[in-house]
This record gives C-alpha cells, sequence and structure tokens, in this order.
C-alpha cells in the first residue's frame, strides 16, 4: 500500500492544498485508514477502493484526526493521480455523502484537469447564538461582514458556515482561537468554516479554519468551494450559470486558484475544477 502525494489546485508542488491519495486501499479498516492519515498529516487523505466496475471507487476520507463524508481537494488529487496512472474519467465515486462523478481532460500547457460533480447543495439559518460564538473565536465583529452575503450553513457533501467579509485585508488578519472554534464545530457537525471576500461579481477570496482535522487551515477547498457556490445560487446572488474563480492560500504562501461552475438547476450539483502536482518525494510513506 502506498500513498501518493499531490498538491491540488495549482501546478507547482509548493502551491494548494496537500492530499495524500491511496489507489487501491483493498482490505484496510478504518482503523488503519485514521493511523495512515494520522501519519501523513495533511487536511486529508483519500481511500480508494476499485469496486470491479471501470472507473468505480468507493472513496472514504481521514484527516489527522477524523473521518470526513467528503473532501474536494483530495478528490482532484485522486481525480488527477488516477489519470497519470492511466485510469481517465468519467469516473464514479461513491463517498459518505453521496455520489459524486470525477472527470479528467488534459488543459493548457497539457496539464491534467479533475473536475468534480458535488451532490445536491443547500444552506439552512445560522443560529444567531452560534454567529456570536463564530464572530467572538475569529476576533471578529459584525461590523467586519459584509451585508450584501448574509451569514449561512451550506452544504454540498460536507457543512460549512460561510461568513463573507467586506474588507480583503480582514482575511490576511486572520487569527483565531483554535479550541473554542474547535469545540462549536465539533458540537455542529461543521466540517470547516468558509471565510470569504467578493471581489467582483465571480472573483472571490477565501480562507478555511478546519480545528475539527487537527488543521489550523485548508490551503485550498473544493468541498467549501461547492458550498460556496450553492449558497450564491440559492440567494440568488450570482446570475447562473456562471463560473466562479475562488483564490485561496495566498494569506498562507500556498497560493490556490478553484474554477466553480455553478448551473441553473437549483437540484443540479456543483462542479469544481483545478489541477493537481505531484509531491516529492513521492510514496515517500509506504504502510508494510
Amino acid at each position: 500500500m502506498e500513498v501518493l502525494r499531490y498538491a491540488a489546485f495549482t501546478t507547482e508542488p509548493s502551491g494548494g492544498n496537500p492530499a495524500g491519495v491511496v489507489l487501491d486501499a483493498t482490505g484496510m479498516t478504518a482503523d488503519e485508514m485514521q493511523r495512515v492519515a494520522a501519519d501523513v498529516g495533511y487536511s486529508e487523505t483519500a481511500f480508494l477502493t476499485p469496486t470491479g466496475a471501470p472507473g468505480a471507487f468507493d472513496v472514504r476520507y481521514f484527516s489527522p484526526l477524523a473521518e470526513v463524508p467528503f473532501c474536494g481537494h483530495a478528490t482532484i488529487a485522486s481525480g488527477v493521480a488516477l489519470a497519470e496512472h492511466g485510469t481517465w474519467g468519467p469516473l464514479r465515486f461513491a463517498t459518505a455523502a453521496g455520489r459524486v462523478p470525477v472527470g479528467t481532460d488534459v488543459g493548457e500547457g497539457g496539464r491534467i484537469v479533475a473536475t468534480l460533480v458535488s451532490v445536491a447543495p443547500r444552506t439552512e439559518p445560522l443560529a444567531p447564538d452560534d454567529l456570536t460564538e463564530l464572530l467572538a473565536s475569529l476576533g471578529w465583529d459584525v461590523d467586519d461582514l459584509d451585508p450584501a452575503l448574509p451569514p449561512r450553513v451550506a452544504y454540498a457533501g460536507a457543512w460549512h458556515p460561510v461568513l463573507a467579509v467586506h474588507r480583503r485585508s480582514r482575511l490576511a488578519r486572520l487569527d483565531y482561537a483554535f479550541d473554542r472554534l474547535g469545540v462549536l464545530m465539533a458540537a455542529r457537525g461543521w466540517t470547516t468554516i468558509a471565510l470569504v471576500h467578493r471581489e467582483n461579481e465571480t472573483v472571490f477570496h477565501a480562507r478555511n479554519p478546519f480545528p475539527p482535522g487537527g488543521v489550523v487551515e485548508d490551503p485550498a477547498t473544493g468541498a467549501a468551494a461547492a458550498a460556496l457556490g450553492g449558497y450564491l445560487r440559492e440567494l440568488a446572488l450570482v446570475t447562473p450559470p456562471v463560473m466562479l474563480t475562488v483564490h485561496q492560500g495566498d494569506d498562507l504562501g500556498r497560493p490556490g486558484l478553484l474554477r466553480v461552475d455553478v448551473p441553473r438547476d437549483p437540484a443540479t450539483g456543483i462542479s469544481v475544477s483545478g489541477t493537481a502536482a505531484r509531491m516529492t518525494p513521492e510514496g515517500a510513506h509506504r504502510e508494510r
């Protein structure tokens, strides 16, 4: 069993969000997967088990501390890894959140581009007390928020509160209470917090704290990007069909680029596309 390492949503190993990928996890138990993910130490590691049908895999995702129902950046990394190892899309990933189609193609400069289609997204109100605790944990004030993008909890395979700020500099100064925020997120079943700034109609900047996974911040978050696309569509904050660009990781020195395709049909999943760069040393972790 070999763990491959890829940086998702970037063309450079030093950018984007690192993910572990196990292309054949046949026979592994959940405890074994959790132990490997903790050893790898990335925000998520994806474990793929071939089902025997062409392009079909059962997929589980583990952070260093716990299993998560869905992870976008590890899905993109897995799609690119499969293509590099000879298995091209269309692919079908059976995840704890539902069926996630994944396509792969050759893009600009000959880079492999993977595209996932999320499960059907939805949003829910964010309780006033939860908003108060979120802001306190972040060290933010209500005046930091952009009134044009109201707080909500958004889902596209995992739950993410969405908080939008009206100044890009507010994101750059992110410094939050790790344990305090982690307690709230664990109690509510939230995976990351989607903190965003809208530069213009289709361009966003994002940061994603991830204390439930034992990670201070996710550098590029495909699941949250899909949830953001669903949130914008449901609240009529964009006019679909529309392609969004999400910049994430710049403030961490790991810039990433996510393309988010928001279709018109409200029952349709959100597409998230990106490249992935193989990290070295490849397969540095081997489980025997």
